[in-house]
């Protein structure tokens, strides 16, 4: 009677451990980016001008053409290495629904742009390193201003 006890114990704990781990796993998939932009929920995807990419959250990579195909990759390409994603501005795609966003990417590039910039944008997080508060790494947005991303203009 008691290793049965033991035993049906020790499932529900391994149970409750597993629970755990299921919790953790889905909470950190398809968290947007620290330099995303603050206020949008349920989009699944940025366009980035300067870089003529995509930013998929919730696969948490980014789309952009290489060798005349879409590829799907954790980091930019190495030309732009030196872009700082947490100053660039960022198109929400709140009006898309999908799995390939690139399909309006003619319309995308003449729409916004390299050097496009809409209505202000703040972050979600600051940027790793000394000084961000002081760095302008972002820009507080207009409170209020959630829909109609786009429909800024070009500087």
């Amino acid at each position: 009677m008691k290793i049965h006890k033991l035993f049906t114990l020790g499932i529900v704990l391994l149970f409750a451990c597993s629970m755990q781990a299921q919790v953790s796993v889905s909470i950190s998939l398809g968290s947007p980016p620290l330099w995303g932009p603050v206020g949008y929920t349920g989009v699944q995807y940025y366009y980035i001008p300067d870089v003529e990419s995509y930013y998929d959250i919730q696969a948490s990579r980014f789309i952009y053409l290489e060798g005349g195909k879409w590829v799907h990759r954790t980091s930019l390409p190495l030309r732009y290495r030196s872009y700082d994603l947490y100053r660039g501005y960022k198109v929400v795609m709140n009006d898309y629904h999908g799995n390939t966003p690139y399909i309006h990417y003619k319309d995308h590039k003449q729409k916004y742009a390299r050097g496009y910039h809409g209505q202000p944008q703040q972050n979600i997080g600051e940027k790793p390193g000394k000084g961000n508060s002081k760095a302008g790494y972002s820009v507080k947005a207009k409170s209020g201003n959630k829909h109609g991303e786009g429909k800024g203009k070009k500087k």
